[in-house]
Order: structure tokens, then C-alpha cells, then sequence
């Protein structure tokens, strides 16, 4: 489905980008790259303040705790986004949720010039990104609203790729000013992410609000807020059997979810690596430098996968181009691990942002393709939610049975079957459930 008649504005490029052609998709797209820019840029002074600092030694379990911190809040507030992404307006849930997001960032700058980093800090950080998981579903849900169902996997490899990249880019030069802005640094970094924020919400506003959906006339809409809330667990049920009755899109969902677990390992295992084995426990900028490189190596993947999905997926199928990279992945980023030597734990994090991002472009259009509209805000929200579950649950994985130093074949070998095994999986038919 789209936005009315009237909101689509077709540009002389549109034979080129198919999906860039109607104005409310260049703007949807536009609020994300803002948006996930900002969000890069508060995460590089996060990460730098509380991980990287000079005069600490982060261990397994405080990198577990501070990515649990980043990733897990959308999980809390997941069950409730997903039915008001069905019900409310999705453009005024994304200026919403934006506006509330810039005023909490700005609480954050507070609490880091003031040098704290405990539990005032945490809690802020949470409602921060957890209204940031926010905004990324209801982005998500509204991509079939603004782009033809034939250009979904296209639009699916443009969008979320492109906002991957702005938050790469955005945290690879928020680590850069890092050390020239002075002691301020940190706080400036978050100023100028809450600014970045409010900008989204500016783009959105410029979006009709039917564009997006859901449809006026959906009899859901009818209730009252309170009834919304007190129908969220009623609703979240709903979704899930909605999932439960499409076995195609069910196991597209849980291939990705799979992966990301997976990813969740390698990433602080990464982070343990650079820290504990390959740079001296006291250099914390060198130790910096190289988990960006890991972090770029993984975002070139994602870039890389992004150019090449699209046509690939339609000249060998999404199913069997899914389980293509994730064996590819399985083969070599454990092993690449296994060396010790950077460059070659640069082409793992590579393969595991190429995966990555293929079956997540392939999962993304599975699912908006197998699941109804008016299901699709709840469904979406349950996506997220599992994916930012699996990615917590391997970063404890790791942070549990993976020494200070990172080296762990064992986790290693254990990650390589698990992709590997999910790329047979993938390939099978899923089972109807009836």
C-alpha cells in the first residue's frame, strides 16, 4: 500500500531509484539518516566515557552490563510500541518519540560533564534508546506505506543500510573529535546528538500524517488510549499468533534472530581483543582505534551487502542467498578470530556485517510481504524486540564463558556451527503450524 494521492512527487531519477520516488519516502528516509546519525554520535561518546576511558579497565561483565544498558530498552517499551504503532498516527509517533528523545539526551549531557556514570546515567541512557527503538519500528512499518511492493527488497537494502552507514560514519567521527574538543568532549558529542534529534523530528513533521498509516478507518483506532494500554498484552498475543499462522515470515524472523545472537559474541569478544590481548591494558586510545576498525570493518560489510542483495536475492532467491552468506560467515569469522591478528579480525567483522545485513534485508521483506497491515506495527515491534534480545544475549554469552583476553576458541568454534547450522535451516521449507 501507499501514502494518498497527492503525496507522491515522482524526481527524474526515478528510473534509477525506483524507491526514492515519491517525496514521502525521500523524507522517511531523510528522518532516519538524521535520526541514526544522532544516534551514532551518542553512542561514540558513551562508549568512549564509559568503556574507553584511560583510568578504567572495562571487564566481560561491565561490557556486558553497559551494552545491555544501549540495547536492551527497546525490549521493555517493545510490547507497547508495537500496538500504538498500529493504532496512533506512525508520523506523530516518530515526532513524538524524537522530541522526547532530544529532551532526555540533553539530561544526559547534564549527567556526563557532571562525571557521572552510575545508575542516573543508565536509567537516562535507557529512555534515550528506548524511544530511539521506538522510532526505528515505526520507521520500519512504514516503508510498504510509501514504496511499491515490486521495489520492497530494494527499499529494504537502501533504508536500513543508509542508516546504518549515517550512525557508522557519525560514530567513527565522534571517536576522531573525541580527543581534539577538549575535556568537554563527551558532553558536546551528546548536545550535538540531541540537536540531530530534534532535526529528525522536523522531517517527519513534513510527512502527511495518513502517508504512514495505519488507515483511518481501522475500527482498532476507535479505543481509547487507556484501552490501549490496557489491551497491550492482549495485542502483543495477537501479533504473536498473527506470526504463528505465517510459518514463511516466522522463520525468516528467526534466522536474523540467529545471527544477530551470534554477532552479540563476536562484537565483545572483539571489544576483549583489542583490550586484553592485542594493545597494553593501560592504552585505552590504541585499543579504541582498533575496535573502530572492527566497527568499520563490520559497516563496509553492511554497505557491501546492501549493493549486492537486491540483485542477487532476485537471481538466486532470498532463502538460498541468506544461507549462501551465513555459511560464508560461519567459515570465516571464527576463524579469522582464531589468528589473533587485526586485519584478519577486520575481514571477520566484514563477513559478519555482509551476512547480517543480507538476511536482514531478506527478513525485513519476508515479513511485510507475509504479514498483514494491520498487524505489520505489531509484528515489526516484536522484531526488534528479538533481535535486541538475541544481540544482549550473546554479548552475555560472551561475557560469561569468554576470558578478559578475548581468546576463546571454544566460543569460536561454538559460533561457527550455529551459523552454519542456521544456514541449513534456512534452506528447509518452513513448517506449517496449522
Amino acid at each position: 500500500m501507499t501514502g494518498p494521492a497527492g503525496t507522491t512527487r515522482p524526481l527524474r531519477v526515478a528510473g534509477r531509484w525506483p524507491v526514492l520516488a515519491r517525496r514521502d519516502a525521500r523524507l522517511l528516509l531523510a528522518t532516519r539518516l538524521v535520526g541514526q546519525g544522532s544516534d551514532g554520535l551518542l553512542q561514540a561518546a558513551l562508549g568512549t566515557f564509559v568503556l574507553f576511558s584511560p583510568e578504567r579497565q572495562a571487564t566481560p561483565a561491565q561490557v556486558a552490563a553497559t551494552f545491555a544498558i544501549l540495547l536492551l530498552p527497546y525490549s521493555l517499551i517493545g510490547p507497547f510500541a508495537g500496538v500504538l504503532l498500529d493504532r496512533w498516527s506512525r508520523v506523530a509517533v516518530l515526532v513524538v518519540a524524537n522530541c522526547a528523545r532530544a529532551a532526555v539526551t540533553v539530561g544526559v549531557a547534564a549527567l556526563v560533564a557532571r562525571g557521572s556514570d552510575g545508575l542516573d546515567l543508565g536509567a537516562a541512557v535507557l529512555v534515550a534508546l528506548g524511544l530511539n527503538r521506538l522510532v526505528l519500528a515505526g520507521l520500519s512499518a512504514g516503508v510498504p506505506r510509501v514504496v511499491d511492493a515490486r521495489h520492497l527488497v530494494t527499499a529494504n537494502a537502501v533504508f536500513p543500510t543508509a542508516g546504518t552507514i549515517a550512525s557508522a560514519i557519525a560514530t567513527v567521527t565522534g571517536l576522531v573529535l573525541m580527543p581534539r574538543l577538549g575535556p568537554d568532549a563527551a558532553e558536546l558529542l551528546v548536545l550535538a546528538a540531541a540537536g540531530g534529534v530534534l532535526a529528525a523530528a522536523g522531517l517527519a513533521g513534513r510527512i502527511p500524517r495518513p502517508a504512514l498509516g495505519p488507515d483511518p478507518d481501522d475500527p482498532a483506532r476507535a479505543r481509547r488510549l487507556t484501552q490501549d494500554l490496557v489491551a497491550v498484552v492482549a495485542g502483543m498475543v495477537d501479533g504473536i499468533r498473527h506470526l504463528h499462522r505465517r510459518p514463511v515470515a516466522r522463520q525468516a524472523m528467526g534466522v536474523v534472530v540467529l545471527h544477530r545472537f551470534a554477532f552479540g559474541v563476536l562484537m565483545v569478544d572483539a571489544l576483549l581483543l583489542v583490550r586484553g590481548t592485542l594493545n597494553p591494558p593501560d592504552d585505552a586510545a590504541a585499543a579504541l582505534g582498533d575496535f573502530a576498525l572492527f566497527a568499520g570493518g563490520a559497516s563496509a560489510g553492511s554497505l557491501t551487502a546492501a549493493l549486492a542483495t537486491p540483485r542477487v536475492a532476485r537471481a538466486v532467491g532470498v532463502h538460498r542467498w541468506s544461507a549462501i552468506t551465513l555459511a560464508a560467515a560461519g567459515l570465516v569469522a571464527p576463524t579469522a578470530f582464531a589468528t589473533l591478528l587485526l586485519p584478519l579480525v577486520v575481514v571477520g567483522s566484514f563477513a559478519m556485517g555482509f551476512a547480517g545485513q543480507a538476511v536482514k534485508i531478506g527478513g525485513d521483506t519476508l515479513l511485510q510481504q507475509h504479514v498483514d497491515d494491520d498487524h505489520r506495527g505489531r509484528v515489526f515491534a516484536l522484531y526488534d524486540m528479538a533481535l535486541n534480545v538475541a544481540l544482549v544475549a550473546g554479548i552475555a554469552t560472551c561475557a560469561f564463558l569468554a576470558p578478559a583476553s578475548g581468546v576463546a576458541p571454544g566460543l569460536w568454534a561454538g559460533v561457527a556451527a550455529l551459523l552454519v547450522a542456521t544456514a541449513v535451516w534456512s534452506l528447509r521449507p518452513p513448517r506449517s503450524s496449522g
